[in-house]
Parts: C-alpha cells; sequence; structure tokens
C-alpha cells in the first residue's frame, strides 16, 4: 500500500502537477513532502503528517520552509 500511494504521488509530480504551475506556498511543496513523509514515518504516520500539511495550504497561512520532521 505504501509504494501504491509513493508511485500515485510520483504520477501526479510528473503529470498533472506541471499543468498546474508552481501554486504551492510551502518548501518542499505538499506532494514532495507526503512523500517523504511516507517514506519516513510509513503509512499511518506519514498520512497524518500528509494530511496536517495539506489542511494549513490555504490563504491564511503564511507558508514558508517546512520540512518533514
Amino acid at each position: 500500500m505504501l509504494k501504491i500511494l509513493i508511485q500515485i504521488i510520483g504520477i501526479y509530480q510528473r503529470f498533472l502537477s506541471p499543468l498546474t504551475g508552481p501554486t504551492c506556498r510551502f518548501y518542499p511543496s505538499c506532494s514532495t513532502y507526503a512523500k517523504e513523509s511516507l517514506m519516513r514515518h510509513g503509512l499511518l504516520k506519514g498520512l497524518w503528517y500528509s494530511a496536517v500539511r495539506i489542511m494549513k495550504c490555504h490563504p491564511y497561512h503564511p507558508g514558508g520552509y517546512d520540512p518533514v520532521k
């Protein structure tokens, strides 16, 4: 399951993300963050960190540098 999610994120990064351009307010981008958190922390914790990061992605959050912990 973990490898499948990482592959889905990779497909998104290769094919869909270039169509929208750089819109993420964070560095690294949310998709890169999700990929790294899944690889570093495993399925459950990685999904949790990714969901929290995506919930921060709104116009009222300043964004900036937010590495995977």
